[in-house]
């Protein structure tokens, strides 16, 4: 069947582009924290300039999350040792947030410092310099029980 994922068709594929890059002090994964929240250092998403405008309602403060594309990840791994730790047991790597996968695309949720023009400064990235930026999308609050 034309257009589907399976072992008798070919897969479907999607383009994507990048809208931005990551500016970051950053520079090898080896010393990039595993999490945001793991000591990651602020950082400055650099966007094109043809997509300024969609920037123009994020604020200061405000919690958003970034998608990214892991573009130095393997993407031929399926499982790992979960944190590279070997003591631990070989974990499939859907269940784990390792950049190594398939579709190494990454997730970060990240606080604005700063907006700058097609500029925004981040807090807890862990994201390397140069890593590509595919999208932001804003944080939503919780939903208030009824």
């Amino acid at each position: 069947m034309n257009g589907q994922v399976g072992q008798d068709g070919p897969e479907r594929r999607f383009e994507v582009r990048a809208i931005g890059r990551v500016e970051s002090p950053l520079t090898e994964r080896a010393g990039a924290p595993r999490q945001g929240d793991e000591g990651a250092p602020e950082a400055w998403l650099v966007f094109d300039p043809s997509v300024t405008r969609g920037l123009r309602d994020l604020a200061v403060g405000q919690e958003v999350l970034l998608l990214t594309w892991l573009d130095r990840a393997d993407r031929e791994v399926l499982a790992v040792h979960p944190r590279g730790d070997r003591s631990r047991p070989e974990t499939g790597v859907f269940a784990t947030r390792s950049p190594d996968r398939p579709n190494p695309i990454g997730l970060h949720r990240v606080t604005v410092l700063a907006v700058d023009g097609p500029r925004l400064r981040v807090s807890g990235l862990e994201a390397i310099d140069g890593t590509p930026v595919l999208d932001v999308k804003p944080v939503l609050p919780g939903r208030s029980e009824r």
